[in-house]
């Protein structure tokens, strides 16, 4: 074999090595960077530190099997096998993990999206609490007696969501029933006098004191007061005690056979 024929049988595959090599080193720098300015643009949105990592390694590793690829097709072999073989080996293991899959997706979106926060108390998955930690899988609420709730990401996302916190006031509803025969006047009056010496509730909105229902035997006022979010259920338990002390110090009538007053807090928000 002469030297010419194996310059020319030499050349390609020296030009597809360099240009292989090419591919690689440009490849590596760029992965990189899209890595970098991945994790900046995230981190400017405060997203939690573990999905920023998890985030920009994953989009590395992303380009840089591409790369790999592009850069052993440029070498003349045929990677169409080669890609089959790690799609078919990606699709078992999301099989496999579909469940903690749907967790991490739930958790990536709950800290991107924010629906809430640490330290919010929530109603969703069938249980409320005060969250105490969001990760990627789970998020763990602390009961109103003192439980620990540890529920997989997906029940939350999968359902609605009750943040009783977001918006830092809530309206307190009460419904107050007495009898026929007491004096409605009197009656609005006493109730005003309660919620007058509740220092809790807040001036604006004003508060509300109406006639909701004439019931069968008994007429329902409803008492509705605006208060802030951590004040609601200590303010809730002071009126509801302080107004069945006003209407028994004012000698309201009450409803026969049933108690002196009866009241509960109304289920619609």
């Amino acid at each position: 074999m002469d030297l010419d024929k194996i310059m020319e049988w030499a050349t390609p595959i020296g030009l597809n090595i360099i240009a292989a090599v090419i591919i690689l080193i440009v490849g590596y720098w760029v992965s990189h960077v899209v890595k970098k300015i991945l994790i900046k643009i995230l981190r400017k949105r405060n997203v939690e530190g573990v999905i920023v990592s998890f985030v920009g390694s994953l989009a590395y590793i992303a380009l840089m099997a591409f790369v790999v690829i592009a850069a052993i097709s440029k070498l003349g072999y045929q990677t169409t096998s080669f890609v089959a073989v790690i799609g078919a080996a990606g699709l078992a293991i999301g099989l496999a993990l579909q469940g903690s899959l749907s967790n991490f997706a739930s958790g990536f979106l709950l800290i991107i999206f924010r629906p809430f926060k640490e330290g919010d108390y929530i109603e969703g998955a069938g249980t409320a609490g005060i969250v105490e930690e969001i990760r990627i899988f789970t998020t763990s609420l602390a009961t109103p007696d003192n439980k620990k709730v540890i529920i997989p990401n997906s029940k939350l996302t999968g359902d609605n969501i009750v943040n009783y916190t977001a918006k830092g006031t809530r309206r307190l509803q009460l419904i107050v029933g007495v009898s026929y025969n007491a004096d409605l006047d009197k009656t609005r009056s006493a109730l005003q006098a309660v919620l007058d010496r509740e220092d809790r509730i807040l001036k604006d909105p004003e508060t509300t004191i109406a006639i909701t229902e004439l019931a069968e035997s008994s007429v329902n006022f409803v008492v509705r007061a605006w208060v802030n979010s951590a004040d609601y259920w200590n303010v809730h338990f002071n009126l509801t005690e302080g107004i069945k002390k006003q209407l028994d110090s004012q000698g309201i009538s009450i409803p026969f056979p049933q108690r002196d007053i009866h009241i509960y807090e109304h289920k619609s928000e």
